[in-house]
């Protein structure tokens, strides 16, 4: 199995990627998937004028990032919120595509500086890849606090309780994966 985690912001200063951090060292240490990031920060996307299967020229780094979303098996999007919605950049790379979403799950990580997590991001996303048909798993994984709870090489604060939430949070990705695999066989 091959889950694809995309950390969100492109901010200089961003807290959001220690969680997706966070998952990539979980996923490994676990054995659970093989796992790749996908830091849109590194990949500087400029803003699309038009989804990719109508471009006549994609970049390469383009094509490179569908072909990740497309060949996982499930995916984890770290988004930070900011004023009540989230980034452009992730906005930006779910309308680029379209089949590559399609029926592909799809668990939610938020992030905040605050108390609540990130949870009214929840809403507005669910809502946007429900519309392009992806799969959203129905757990989340709110991060409240995220620079007390995460450091920079994403090891969380609270070690048992970040992974028991993280167990159950990936189970239910895992779950969906394998009904979309018996459902497509």
């Amino acid at each position: 199995m091959k889950i694809a985690i995309i950390s969100s912001s492109v901010r200089e200063d961003r807290k959001s990627n220690r969680v997706a951090l966070f998952f990539k060292n979980y996923i490994e240490a676990n054995n659970i998937a093989s796992v790749d990031i996908l830091d849109l920060y590194d990949y500087q996307f400029q803003v699309f004028e038009e989804r990719l299967s109508f471009q006549k020229n994609p970049l390469p780094k383009t094509l490179e990032f569908a072909q990740k979303i497309k060949s996982a098996d499930g995916v984890i999007i770290v988004t930070p919120e900011y004023n009540g919605g989230y980034p452009a950049s992730l906005k930006n790379v779910v309308d680029l595509l379209l089949d590559e979403w399609k029926r592909k799950p799809v668990a939610i990580s938020t992030v905040s500086a605050g108390a609540f997590g990130g949870t009214q991001v929840i809403t507005s996303l669910q809502f946007t890849l429900w519309k392009i048909q992806a799969w959203t798993v129905p757990v989340m994984f709110p991060v409240p606090k995220v620079s007390e709870s995460y450091d920079e090489q994403g090891s969380p604060t609270d070690k048992v309780g970040s992974e028991k939430r993280a167990k159950a949070f990936i189970d239910e990705l895992l779950w969906c994966m394998e009904a979309k695999k018996r459902m497509m066989s």
